[in-house]
């Protein structure tokens, strides 16, 4: 399973829903979709500032994260970004890797 971040900001009608229904039946709504991917919730924040709500769950794979952020989107209520996550573990492997680049105008 992959882990990722979604920053999320409501949109106004998406905090005229959010004031209806309260912060409970939201993170409820949030679980129910990534356990329907076969995921896992594991942060559900709410926040100030330029994110209302941070979450972090395990999914199986981009597309499952893909098809998260698309319906969400979509639905008008709410703006979300997708944040893949890394392992310590990763980055190192990633480090490891031998990769041939060259910077533009050089």
């Amino acid at each position: 399973m992959a882990k990722y971040m979604v920053l999320a900001s409501y949109t106004a009608e998406g905090t005229q829903g959010l004031l209806k229904e309260g912060a409970l039946k939201r993170r409820a709504v949030v679980e129910s979709l990534v356990q329907g991917l076969g995921g896992k919730l594991e942060a559900f924040y709410f926040a100030f500032g330029e994110n209302d709500v941070v979450v972090i769950s395990d999914v199986p794979d981009n597309v499952a994260a893909a098809a998260v952020s698309l319906a969400v989107n979509a639905s008008g209520a709410v703006n979300a970004r997708t944040i893949v996550l890394m392992t310590p573990e990763e980055m190192d492997q990633a480090a490891k890797m031998s990769v041939s680049y060259t910077a533009p105008g050089r």
